[in-house]
């Protein structure tokens, strides 16, 4: 999988690499900022480990 998103990113191994970082830290911030909190709700956890 990351083969094919490396050989689809533009330019050479520098912008390659940009976009990749890049491509990661959007992806990060929609997991932390929607995903995460959406799933928290949806668990029921109390979100302590030790109670």
């Amino acid at each position: 999988m990351y083969a094919w998103i490396w050989r689809r990113l533009p330019g050479g191994v520098p912008t390659k690499l940009l976009c990749a970082v890049a491509l990661g830290a959007v992806v990060l911030w929609l997991l932390f900022g929607y995903v995460f909190p959406w799933l928290d709700d949806h668990l029921g956890f109390s979100g302590t480990l030790w109670t």
